[in-house]
């Protein structure tokens, strides 16, 4: 096991258990159980000031680390990631209720290749500008790190998204305290460990635990924060980038969506419905960027309707997380799993959406534990723009198929139904006319996209959302700039540049 049973605020390079406050306390829960896993302290006022001066003491020398050093000491952190990657996705399992065939495979390894792609990214150092304005001058350019950045995580993809956060700012040379989310927070510490095992000075990894009121605002609100990374609904981030705002700091928000997933009149139908389960079911559906509103043409619907039921009926297999065969698990809280029924009843009685499938009634229904938090897949069709299920993020296993007509001009009023939403995370296309497609996705109101494929963000591919989806750039190049700040220098070669300027005027 790599996490505790007692877990504290962990700043100037290890567990603070000796200023915890016992009589604040909340716990972890394995969602497939309902049985707690962990007793996490809510990090004190004290400890958060503590943690804050200890990674602002920490700046000092890691920022002064030629960028070389840093690099060595990332990769260092890599390998013993990569190393330990069973027993790591086994707390995110157990943490989560994810299938442990996806962690072993996608959560912690992403993480790592993040850390990889920026730990080789600054091996070199970080390279300026040099701009020659005349003969007697010139402007150098470069970039310096901002400081202790906040780095607040969600619970979906818990150390992941702490890598995600990490990685660059670390690499920039600045220090980080992050705040996992309350709802899966085992991983953090065991990252922290990892750090200082690795070579990284104390104080440069910070964790401090609790919910938004009690740690994450105050965290947000603190003197000593130059930057905010947050991934979470729209709702917390626009508080977060608001509380921000009043010190002028830096933000990076990574937040909710609506998605479209538009298959054109010419798809391929098994390619089209397979697109369409990745984009809805994986991680049981509680991905920021899954591609909800599956807008179906006329021509296809019955078929893509029949594809899809049959895949989840044949090809979900909802079960125990750490059972080999299981790809789809429970929610990860109560709270989660009774916001998803409620949508799911709300689109059966109120919208009135066609069901064609439902897992309660179908092969998904024996739960595995009457305990746990399950939901079954269901696939709502005949589903309208102006529908809840269809408006609202529900962060779960529901799939709304949304049909058009094809005859026509039918493109800009798919397109126009396909941005017709708030949000712009994420979209894609299912179409063999590579043309059209990439044709379809430029008009797509949305940061990260892909054609006939869904969900894969490797290291190298910047990703962040339009509209109300966020603010900034995670991973890619652009990544890392979010952790520095440019700093221009003029240079004027020889004396008297200055002398007689007020003479003459």
């Amino acid at each position: 096991m790599t996490f505790a049973k007692e877990i504290h605020t962990f700043h100037s390079g290890k567990a603070q258990p000796t200023t915890s406050d016992p009589s604040k306390t909340f716990p972890s829960i394995d969602p497939a159980t309902n049985k707690p896993l962990a007793t996490i302290y809510t990090t004190t006022p004290s400890q958060l000031n503590a943690a804050v001066e200890s990674a602002t003491k920490a700046f000092k020398q890691w920022s002064q680390t030629p960028a070389p050093q840093r690099s060595a000491i990332l990769l260092r952190a890599a390998s013993i990631l990569r190393r330990r990657n069973d027993e790591l996705a086994l707390t995110e399992t157990l943490d989560t209720g994810k299938a442990l065939g996806e962690t072993k495979t996608v959560d912690v390894i992403t993480g790592v290749d993040v850390l990889e792609y920026y730990a080789h990214f600054i091996a070199g150092s970080q390279p300026g500008d040099h701009t020659t304005l005349r003969p007697d001058a010139y402007v150098l350019t470069h970039h310096e790190p901002l400081g202790v950045c906040a780095g607040i995580g969600a619970w979906n993809y818990p150390i992941q998204i702490a890598l995600w956060k990490s990685a660059p700012c670390l690499a920039a040379g600045n220090t980080m305290v992050y705040k996992p989310s309350e709802v899966t927070p085992l991983h953090a510490n065991t990252l922290a460990e990892i750090y200082i095992e690795a070579g990284v000075p104390p104080g440069v990894f910070n964790v401090v635990y609790g919910d938004g009121p009690a740690v994450g605002a105050p965290l947000v609100a603190h003197e000593g924060i130059a930057k905010v990374s947050f991934t979470g609904q729209v709702s917390t981030g626009s508080k977060v980038a608001s509380e921000a705002a009043k010190g002028m700091k830096g933000v990076t928000m990574e937040l909710g969506g609506k998605s479209p997933l538009v298959v054109l009149p010419d798809a391929d139908v098994d390619e089209a419905a397979d697109v369409a389960m990745v984009a809805n079911f994986f991680s049981t559906g509680q991905v920021c960027t899954n591609g909800t509103r599956v807008f179906v043409p006329d021509t296809l619907l019955k078929d893509v309707e029949a594809a899809v039921a049959r895949r989840c009926r044949e090809g979900v297999r909802m079960g125990m997380p750490q059972v080999e065969s299981t790809n789809f698990g429970p929610m990860v809280s109560a709270a989660q799993r009774d916001k998803v029924d409620m949508y799911i009843e709300h689109g059966k009685t109120q919208d009135r959406a066609r069901v064609v499938y439902d897992g309660a009634s179908d092969a998904q229904k024996k739960q595995p534990t009457e305990e746990g938090y399950w939901v079954p897949p269901v696939v709502f069709s005949d589903c309208t723009d102006d529908m809840r299920i269809v408006r609202e993020e529900i962060f779960g296993p529901v799939m709304c198929i949304l049909p058009y007509a094809t005859k026509g001009d039918y493109l800009p009023a798919l397109i126009a139904r396909a941005n017709d939403t708030p949000m712009g995370l994420a979209a894609g296309v299912v179409s063999p006319d590579l043309g059209m497609a990439q044709d379809v996705v430029c008009q797509l109101d949305a940061g990260i996209t892909w054609i006939n494929t869904w969900g894969e963000s490797p290291a190298e591919m910047p990703v962040g959302g339009w509209k109300m989806s966020g603010v900034g750039l995670e991973n890619g190049p652009e990544g890392i700039r979010a952790y520095m700040r440019t700093k221009s220098t003029l240079v004027q070669l020889g004396r008297g540049a200055c002398k007689g300027v007020f003479a003459k005027l």
